[in-house]
């Protein structure tokens, strides 16, 4: 599944919309070029860390639908499914419950139509990440005065 967007080419009225992909914040560096972008799951377990369980349970849940099969029924993955599966990475890291990225792979396959939803939902999100940078900011201030307290402790008792 890849992510993209309609963005105008500016500076020339007549030139189309063009689409890009807006998976990863920057492009990540595929393992083969465009046309030979054919893994094997083994091959996306190496290149990702998630295992060949995930997968297959992302696949099943409808996180990562439409995988290319081979003549032989292998899972044959693609780079735009490389790209997502970065994403996702990165929706996970947030703290997104996996409905909600399911839910938001559900709105990317609607279309065009359900892009104020998808806003909406990585908004609320975002509010979450921010929430949590808050609280850990806060629990790194208690951390670095106990640490300092404890520092203190140890120069008064190599005094004495």
């Amino acid at each position: 599944m890849t992510v993209t967007e309609v963005t105008e080419v500016t500076g020339t009225p007549s030139a189309a919309p063009s689409r890009q992909d807006i998976c990863a914040a920057a492009p990540l560096r595929h393992p083969r070029p465009e046309g030979r972008d054919h893994y094997t799951i083994s091959e996306v377990v190496a290149f990702t860390g998630l295992s060949a369980h995930t997968l297959r349970w992302y696949e099943r849940i409808g996180l990562m639908p439409n995988i290319d099969r081979s003549h032989t029924g292998q899972r044959r993955f693609r780079n735009r499914d490389l790209d997502w599966l970065s994403f996702v990475g990165k929706l996970r890291l947030t703290g997104m419950p996996v409905a909600g990225m399911v839910r938001y792979a559900e709105l990317v396959r609607e279309g065009d139509h359900t892009v104020g939803e998808r806003r909406e939902l990585l908004e609320a999100t975002r509010r979450d990440v921010i929430a949590r940078i808050a609280e850990l900011h806060d629990t790194l201030g208690v951390l670095d005065h106990k640490i300092s307290f404890y520092a203190d402790a140890g120069k008064a008792s190599e005094r004495v």
